[in-house]
């Protein structure tokens, strides 16, 4: 029996990581370098933390002007690869969560998410080029939480915008999956730890260690746990996906 193997080698493809100073991006983009891949990375900030090279942008995804900057540098790198991360996240019931939070979450996870994968699949189809982008949602997105209301509803978003996305890009050659981690230990973990000891009265540090303890695994995920999956995503290891959205959860969402 003779095999046909995929590389995951990313040599001469251009690669997008947005939100790329949080634990997964970060991991991402150093992952992609490491295989061959020329990065692109782009994040509020203006300097990227990773140990990698990239060519980084800062853009500010909540303001029209700097969404609007941030799609335009796309359509000139227009890159082969888009890994789609960067979010936002709160927390507040549907007593709580006003329009404010609202639009600070749709804001960031669902209209530049979806504004900056319009403008990486543009790029490519003016370049007659195929390619892989990579959606990130979240499983908060296959299941209301009670404290976190806007935040499940971007992610349900994002899914549904992959599928949509991908059936559209299918006759263009451009594949379109998403990643739904569970819960990753990230330094953005610090933040959300925090929301739940406010929220439900718990001591710093309690609610990290309790999902944690929940995963069927018994672990919290890391950072290059999702990476490996998004290097599947983005090489031809993966090239009859598209439509997909892969839990990276440790079991915690069964589908």
């Amino acid at each position: 029996m003779q095999l046909d193997p995929a590389p995951t080698d990313l040599s001469g493809r251009t690669c997008l990581v947005t939100g790329a100073n949080g634990g997964i991006g970060r991991a991402t983009a150093e992952h992609f370098a490491a295989l061959g891949a020329r990065v692109l990375t782009t994040d509020l900030a203006p300097e990227f933390a990773g140990e990698c090279d990239s060519e980084h942008r800062g853009f500010d995804l909540l303001d029209p002007e700097g969404l609007g900057a941030c799609c335009a540098w796309i359509g000139e790198r227009a890159p082969d690869i888009l890994f789609n991360n960067a979010a936002l996240f709160d927390m507040g019931s549907v007593l709580e969560a006003d329009l404010d939070q609202f639009d600070r979450l749709f804001g960031v996870n669902v209209r530049a998410m979806y504004a900056i994968l319009q403008a990486s699949a543009r790029a490519l189809v003016a370049a007659g080029r195929p390619g892989s982008l990579i959606n990130l949602a979240s499983q908060a997105g296959h299941r209301g939480e009670a404290l976190v209301a806007h935040y499940c509803a971007t992610k349900a978003a994002v899914i549904s915008y992959t599928q949509s996305a991908a059936l559209a890009l299918a006759p263009h050659r451009i594949r379109v999956n998403a990643i739904s981690p569970g819960v990753i230990d990230t330094p953005m973990w610090e933040t959300v730890d925090a929301l739940f000891a406010r929220f439900e009265g718990k001591a710093i540090g309690q609610k990290k260690r309790e999902v944690g303890e929940a995963v069927p695994l018994g672990y919290m995920g890391r950072p290059f746990e999702v990476a490996r999956v998004a290097v599947f995503l983005a090489s031809d290891q993966s090239q009859y996906m598209t439509a997909q959205t892969l839990s990276v959860d440790g079991g915690n969402v069964l589908r």
